[in-house]
C-alpha cells in the first residue's frame, strides 16, 4: 500500500486538524480489528505473540490493542519480552561475525523460561515476570511480578523476536500478530516520495533524541546493525502471523518532519548517505504542526506528549 503524497500535502494544507484526526480513527479501527480477531482465538490460547522491527509502534499498537480488549470485557496483561533478556555472559553471549556481542539475536533472550512461562499461563498457573535491568545488563528476579490468568483473561508478550521459530515452534496455538510501518508515501505517477523504511529510522531518530538526549548520528551509526538484525532474525519469521498490522499513519511524515529535519541537517553534508536521501524526501512533503497530534495518537510513541510513559 502507497500513501499518496499530493493527497497527504492537500489535506495539512487545507485541514490539518481534521486530516489527523482522521487518520488516528482508521488506525483505531484497525486497532478494533485486531482486537476482535484475538478475542476470537481466545479459546485456543490465552498467549499473543506480536513482534514487528524496530521503530514499528509495537509498544503504543500492544497497549491500544490491550485497551480495545479491555473495552469487550477481556482483561489483557501486556509484557514486553525485554524483561526475559539473560543476564549479559561475555563468556556465552551471541557474538556476530565481526567478534562483538549480538545484541539483536533472539538466543540473548532466555528462551527456555519464556517458553516454560507461556505452557503455565495457558495452564492457568502463576508465573513470575523478571524484571530486566538495562542500565546493569542483568535481569533482576528480586523485581519479579506475578501473573496469572484467569478464565477469560490474554496476556500480550511484545518484543522483536517474538514469531521466531524458536518460540512459535513451542507454542503454535498462539495469536501471532506481526507489526511494521509498511506503507511508502508516492508521487501521482506511482514514483516513491518517502520508503517505509526511511520512516521508521526517522521514528527512532526523533524518539532518540526526544527520550534520551541523542542526536542523529548516534541511531544512523547503529542503524545498519538494527537493519542486519532484522534481515537475520526477524523478516524472515513474520510469514508466521496470524495478522500482519501496518502502523504507519498517512499525517506522520508531516508531523516528524519539523522533528527530523534539523537533525539531520546538523550532521556534516555527505557523511550519511541515508539522511541526504531523506531529507531530499523530506522537501516534497508538506510539516504539520504536532498541536495537532491527539495525546492519545500512536505518534506520541515518538514524539513525545503521550498518555503512555516510554
Amino acid at each position: 500500500m502507497a500513501y499518496s503524497l499530493k493527497e497527504i500535502n492537500d489535506a495539512v494544507r487545507s485541514d490539518p486538524k481534521g486530516f489527523a484526526e482522521a487518520c488516528d480513527a482508521a488506525f483505531a479501527e484497525k486497532v478494533r480489528s485486531a482486537a476482535r480477531k484475538i478475542a476470537d482465538h481466545r479459546r485456543e490460547s490465552r498467549i499473543i505473540l506480536l513482534s514487528g522491527p524496530s521503530g514499528s509502534g509495537k509498544t503504543t499498537t500492544a497497549l491500544k490493542i490491550e485497551e480495545e480488549l479491555e473495552r469487550m470485557g477481556i482483561q489483557t496483561h501486556t509484557i514486553s519480552m525485554d524483561n526475559y533478556f539473560n543476564t549479559i555472559d561475555p563468556e556465552t553471549a551471541p557474538r556476530n561475525r565481526e567478534g562483538a556481542i549480538d545484541y539483536e539475536s533472539p538466543f540473548c533472550l532466555d528462551i527456555e523460561l519464556l517458553n516454560r512461562h507461556f505452557s503455565m499461563l495457558d495452564r492457568g498457573e502463576t508465573i513470575h515476570v523478571p524484571k530486566y535491568e538495562f542500565a546493569r545488563q542483568m535481569r533482576s528476579d528480586i523485581f519479579s511480578q506475578p501473573l496469572k490468568l484467569g478464565p477469560d483473561e490474554l496476556a500480550i508478550f511484545e518484543g522483536i523476536h517474538a514469531l521466531n521459530d524458536v518460540i512459535v515452534g513451542k507454542n503454535p496455538k498462539a495469536f501471532k500478530l506481526y507489526i511494521a510501518a509498511r506503507s511508502n508515501v508516492a508521487e501521482e505517477d506511482g514514483t516513491v516520495a518517502f520508503q517505509h523504511s526511511w520512516l521508521r529510522l526517522c521514528r527512532r531518530i526523533v524518539r532518540d533524541y526526544k527520550f534520551r538526549g541523542s542526536d542523529a548520528s548516534f541511531t544512523l551509526k547503529m542503524w545498519p546493525n538494527v537493519r542486519r538484525g532484522e534481515k537475520l532474525y526477524i523478516s524472515p519469521y513474520k510469514e508466521n502471523a496470524d495478522l500482519m498490522f501496518d502502523s504507519s499513519l498517512p499525517d506522520e511524515v508531516s508531523v516528524l518532519k519539523p522533528f527530523v529535519t534539523p537533525l539531520l541537517e546538523a550532521l556534516p553534508k555527505g557523511r550519511y548517505d541515508t539522511a541526504d536521501d531523506i531529507l531530499r524526501g523530506l522537501e516534497k512533503i508538506e510539516a504539520m504542526e504536532q498541536t495537532h497530534v491527539a495525546p492519545d495518537s500512536l505518534l506520541r510513541e515518538f514524539i513525545g506528549g503521550s498518555a503512555y510513559t516510554y
